[in-house]
């Protein structure tokens, strides 16, 4: 299982700042069409970029939770909310929420669900914490639908192949209409959200994905290092040639609690 500390939480927030993943922020935000004065839960809030802007959505008189079990993730989340009264962040697990029933009018929650063991008990708290009439936005990624040029294809999926083995969900999307149907959720509305890279870049974020990818796949002994090295030169060179292609979707699945 994945384990965000400093690093991988300083990591993560690189890739956070890439224009496709603002956009991806920007369509959760339209989705949610948030008031001034309601109460928001950032389930899995990360280092708080969707929570910063939840906050000036919902403004002075809104108040916002936001809710990780990394302190990494958490402490960079502070930082970035300072100067927000509205926002409450604290450490938690999204299966287990401490906060009372019916007593937010939007959950978000953003590539946590893939990481838990079981996906329809943080589903059901989202659920139980929404007031009647609430809405809910959750974004996944179908990690096995990964499009990449590259010109070893056989090293390239065993890249992937490690991801499948360091979260319980890497291919959620598939079932998350029904799971949140399950629970109680209606009005589930689907849209895609591709991420789309054409260029190898550190400020894009498949740069900064696949640098955390071979990581990864090398820790976890998918891969040597010198393989890794060499799949991420690879990678760089098809951008110096512009052949460089990257594209994976995500679903941001929108309902209401009944």
């Amino acid at each position: 299982m994945v384990e965000y500390d400093e690093k991988a939480a300083r990591e993560m927030e690189r890739s956070y700042i890439a224009p496709e993943i603002v956009l991806q922020r920007s369509r959760t935000l339209e989705a949610l069409a948030l008031h001034s004065g309601e109460y928001v839960l950032d389930a899995g809030c990360g280092t708080g970029f969707l929570t910063q802007e939840l906050a000036m959505a919902v403004g002075s008189g809104g108040w916002v939770v936001g809710v990780d079990n990394s302190p990494a993730m958490l402490e960079l989340a502070t930082q970035r909310c300072q100067g927000l009264p509205q926002v409450h962040l604290k450490q938690g697990s999204v299966e287990e929420l401490l906060e009372k029933k019916e007593t937010f009018d939007a959950v978000t929650c953003t590539q946590v669900l893939l990481y838990l063991s079981e996906v329809s008990q943080g589903i059901a708290e989202m659920h139980r914490v929404l007031k009647q009439g609430g809405r809910i936005a959750v974004l996944e990624t179908d990690w096995r639908g990964v499009v990449l040029s590259s010109t070893d294809e056989a090293l390239s999926r065993r890249m992937f192949s490690a991801w499948d083995c360091a979260v319980p969900s890497p291919n959620l999307p598939v079932l998350l209409g029904a799971l949140l149907r399950a629970q109680g959720f209606t009005d589930i509305r689907v849209d895609a959200i591709p991420i789309l890279n054409t260029s190898y870049a550190p400020d894009n974020f498949s740069g900064a994905m696949f640098e955390w990818a071979a990581h990864y796949a090398q820790e976890q002994g998918v891969v040597t290092e010198e393989e890794a090295a060499m799949w991420l030169s690879d990678l760089a060179k098809l951008g110096e040639k512009g052949e460089f292609f990257f594209c994976v979707n995500r679903f941001l699945f929108n309902a209401v609690k009944l």
